[in-house]
């Protein structure tokens, strides 16, 4: 089982980029965020293809915070569907995955609060 992610989410500018990767990382949620400003989407959205530029947020986080990370991006961002695609981590260094591990763990004695959505 894999126990590290990587999200993509594009959004639509620096500011709503910078200020969903602080709260991510503030959070806990994640370890880092990366910023890559700009790319050029070409996408489809309610029957016409668009082409513009958005900002992509690259999030290193642990599969355990994945339903937090998304639910924190989805209240945070702008777009009425955010991206938010999760890559499932199969390898890397272990002295960073060791650190996203670090950085995204609660001191102890603190208490997580699960994100759970409500089903009807």
């Amino acid at each position: 089982m894999t126990t590290h992610a990587v999200v993509l989410v594009t959004t639509s500018s620096t500011e709503e980029a910078e200020r969903i990767g602080h709260t991510l990382v503030n959070r806990k949620l994640a370890a880092c965020v990366n910023i890559v400003n700009p790319i050029r989407s070409i996408y489809r959205w309610q029957g016409q293809v668009e082409d513009g530029q958005e900002v992509l947020l690259i999030i290193k986080t642990t599969a355990t915070h994945l339903d937090a990370v998304a639910a924190k991006v989805t209240e945070l961002h702008s777009y009425q569907v955010p991206e938010i695609i999760a890559v499932p981590v199969v390898a890397g260094s272990q002295a960073y995955l060791k650190w996203i591990d670090e950085e995204t763990q609660y001191p102890s004695g603190s208490v997580k609060i699960s994100v759970t959505p409500k089903e009807d």
